[in-house]
């Protein structure tokens, strides 16, 4: 399962530049976490780095993002993969003599 930050944050900064996928961010009033972009630390580390740094204990296993283990590493798997090289943009020169 992808993870989750309460109410209960109080915006010390400490956990987002914890995450390896960077998929904690500010929101309008707390931190939040993309769950598309968390994997609980698999295959980075054992724990949640974020969860284990926390001093308020505000960060849950977010129960409307169910995801198994085996699911969480292909995740990771997908987001560590080489993205493609975008395609070069060419610029026409016309010229008007």
């Amino acid at each position: 399962m992808a993870l989750y930050i309460t109410d209960e944050c109080i915006n010390c900064d400490v956990c987002e530049p914890e995450c390896p996928n960077d998929a904690i961010y500010p929101g309008a009033e707390i931190y939040e976490i993309e769950a598309a972009l968390c994997t609980e630390c698999i295959g980075h580390y054992e724990t949640p780095q974020c969860v284990e740094i926390c001093p308020v204990e505000c960060i849950l296993v977010d129960p409307q993002h169910p995801e198994s283990h085996a699911q969480l590493l292909d995740k990771y798997h997908a987001l560590s993969a080489p993205q493609p090289a975008s395609a070069p943009t060419t610029t026409t020169v016309i010229s008007s003599v």
